[in-house]
């Protein structure tokens, strides 16, 4: 029985690193839930949309560690439209939240990206009147207010590189025909205000001593 012992507890471990993988690639590839982006501008929206050039808005949790890979895809983007679009990053910041709240590397990477400007959404005000859910989610309007994308721009849970959403946003424009005009967003939940920026829901990969 000792002699077949250490063989047990490897295929314990196999097992159980095999759940596990098969669990973060689920997490990683599971895209946020949203109700569906308005097809035209939210007349209560405090935002004002731009009467010369499509409006981009990207929705991000200020503590959200996904969303670090949507602000690079927003600056590879912003590096070939930059004069093609009024782009802005607004993040959530709940009522009665510290002052310290909005101090996270992610307000500061997106102040740094050129062309874009940022701003507080007190309480998900705004993003709830845009029915948005999950951090990193972009919605793009041209000068009539009508919705010409709504997803994300990465292809999965913080995964940098290229990805269709990004692909898609950029032909719009440059007033070409995207492939689609949705595509899943990869990020946690947007209005969370006691989210601390640990991703506690990550299954981790147990390590047996054999």
């Amino acid at each position: 029985m000792k002699r077949y012992f250490p063989s047990f507890l490897a295929s314990i471990w196999l097992a159980a690193v095999s759940a596990g993988v098969g669990a973060l690639w689920a997490y990683d590839y599971t895209p946020g839930g949203d109700a569906g982006v308005p097809s035209h501008w939210p007349s209560q929206s405090e935002i004002t949309p731009d009467a010369k050039q499509p409006t981009l808005i990207m929705f991000a949790h200020p503590k959200c560690p996904c969303t670090r890979a949507s602000l690079g895809e927003l600056m590879v983007l912003m590096t070939h439209c930059q004069h093609r679009v009024n782009a802005r990053v607004v993040f959530f910041r709940p009522k009665r939240s510290g002052a310290d709240w909005l101090n996270t590397d992610l307000w500061r990477s997106a102040e740094a990206i050129p062309g874009v400007s940022v701003q507080a959404d007190e309480d998900g005000d705004e993003a709830a009147r845009f029915y948005v859910t999950t951090s990193g989610h972009v919605v793009l309007y041209d000068v009539r207010g009508k919705l010409l994308f709504s997803g994300g721009i990465t292809s999965s849970r913080g995964h940098s590189g290229d990805n269709a959403g990004r692909a898609d946003v950029m032909q719009l424009l440059h007033h070409e025909f995207p492939a689609a005009t949705e595509a899943p967003v990869f990020g946690c939940s947007l209005l969370n205000p006691q989210y601390d920026g640990k991703a506690k829901d990550i299954p981790l990969i147990p390590c047996l001593r054999i």
